[in-house]
């Protein structure tokens, strides 16, 4: 159903009739019948002029209201333009193949022929270049908007490559919420290499200024956060950053380009997890680095071969093809948890609802200013501890419960026994990451079915 929102009262610009009637009704009727939805007034930035015919009373009228367009977002930021046509197109061209494939070929030999030694046409070794992966990283880099595009076998994997930027001595500083596998990289891999990590609230810019020593190589930050989904202002994040010569590298998993665009809000390098949103069919995993600084990428080009962290590419052209419904997946995703988190805030088993479309969120006014919208990750807390949550998640029907997030299908999960046990007791208990802390990554389905599953699971508790 299509709502049109618009002002009142109407400003009617012409209106050819034999008699009056109820004009109003009729303009009122006619819209409802032409849009196939309620008619509602709200405020609106943009006049635009419709046509519609109307009974007999009325020949023609023609009315100028308000219309709430795909640009307004509802008070986000517009969702950026050619953002498919990119999708589709870049690093597609099918004159880059002999056979001119429309849909780029898998290219699944490891090794490849020179014309003489040391002189290869473009490709030697499989983890040193693939053409399937190749295209893969330039679709990618032109989505994130970004200069260079590398992938590797994971998002672990991709973070992996960054901690070579370093060494011992070197000291990062991360935001305190972030993912569990983030998490176990930095205190359990590399402060034994000597790598040391300060896990801190990003929301409160100040703790970064006092955090920042002379040996910090980078600031490393999830926003919206994991599993809480705090967000975090990338802009001011970045020029601190900047004013100590400082890499920000910024974990856009949960949002991806369509709906927040890092570099573009001074952040140094976007970090992916592809397994999500990016590939969003729960059947790869994979990670990726965009960035536009070409030192710091010659540097990871480096230990992306060096390192052996190397995506398939099988694995590649999977993501490739997933991108190209990238954007109409987040739309979905974006609608039906925003109506999932309303639904739950309602709730009267519910204590508390977070989701960063809700104007109860405490960054809701940073989350427009900064993104296009929110995806499917919605967090809660039940009224109750371990046990209630047990049996709100057993009693699930269409939610599956399993770690991971960003697929077609709705996903359940208790962070503080799954995707968040290897964060220490005692962090879990100052993020208040708790055993009645609930984390759904809300899928594809009809949304009303979404919602009748979780009021009959919350009927048991």
């Amino acid at each position: 159903m299509i709502n049109v929102l618009m002002d009142f009262p109407l400003k009617i610009l012409s209106i050819f009739t034999k008699s009056s009637g109820n004009l109003f009704r009729e303009i009122l009727r006619k819209l409802n019948s032409y849009f196939g939805g309620d008619v509602k007034p709200v405020k609106a930035t943009e006049v635009k002029t419709l046509s519609c015919q109307t009974s007999s009373h009325i020949h023609k009228l023609h009315i100028s209201l308000p219309i709430a367009t795909m640009g307004d977002n509802n008070g986000f930021l517009p969702f950026p333009k050619g953002f498919s046509t990119a999708a589709i197109h870049s690093g597609q061209d099918p004159e880059q193949w002999d056979s001119l494939s429309v849909v780029p070929p898998i290219v699944l030999s490891t090794t490849f022929k020179q014309h003489s030694p040391a002189n290869p046409k473009k490709y030697e070794y499989g983890r040193s270049g693939n053409p399937s992966r190749n295209v893969l990283e330039e679709c990618l880099a032109a989505l994130e908007g970004a200069r260079y595009g590398l992938c590797f076998s994971s998002g672990l994997g991709a973070i992996t490559a960054l901690l070579g930027l370093f060494k011992s001595g070197d000291h990062i500083i991360c935001g305190d919420d972030v993912y569990g596998g983030t998490n176990r990289l930095f205190s359990k891999v590399a402060t034994p290499l000597g790598i040391t990590t300060s896990f801190i609230d990003v929301t409160d810019l100040s703790n970064i200024e006092k955090c920042i020593n002379s040996n910090t190589k980078i600031i490393w930050i999830e926003t919206p956060t994991n599993p809480l989904l705090k967000v975090l202002d990338i802009k001011a994040v970045s020029e601190i950053a900047k004013k100590h010569n400082i890499l920000l590298a910024v974990d856009n998993t949960f949002l991806t380009p369509y709906l927040q665009r890092p570099l573009e809000l001074g952040a140094d390098l976007s970090v992916h997890s592809l397994t999500k949103y990016m590939n969003g069919h729960s059947d790869i995993i994979m990670g990726a680095i965009l960035l536009n600084n070409s030192e710091v990428h010659e540097k990871l080009r480096f230990l992306q071969n060096a390192m052996g962290i190397v995506p398939s590419p099988f694995d590649c052209s999977q993501v490739n093809r997933s991108l190209k419904t990238l954007a109409l997946r987040m739309k979905q995703h974006s609608q039906s948890s925003l109506l999932v988190a309303k639904f739950l805030e309602s709730h009267p088993k519910i204590e508390k609802v977070i989701h960063p479309g809700l104007p109860s969120h405490p960054q809701h006014e940073l989350c427009k200013k900064q993104t296009s919208g929110h995806s499917g990750m919605v967090t809660f807390y039940i009224k109750g501890g371990l046990e209630d949550s047990k049996r709100f998640l057993s009693a699930l029907k269409l939610y599956s419960l399993a770690e991971s997030l960003g697929g077609y299908e709705s996903l359940v999960e208790l962070p503080s026994v799954m995707t968040h046990a290897s964060v220490s007791e005692d962090q879990r208990r100052v993020l208040k990451i708790t055993d009645n802390l609930i984390r759904l990554s809300v899928g594809l389905e009809d949304v009303d079915d979404l919602i009748d599953d979780l009021k009959q699971a919350l009927s048991v508790i």
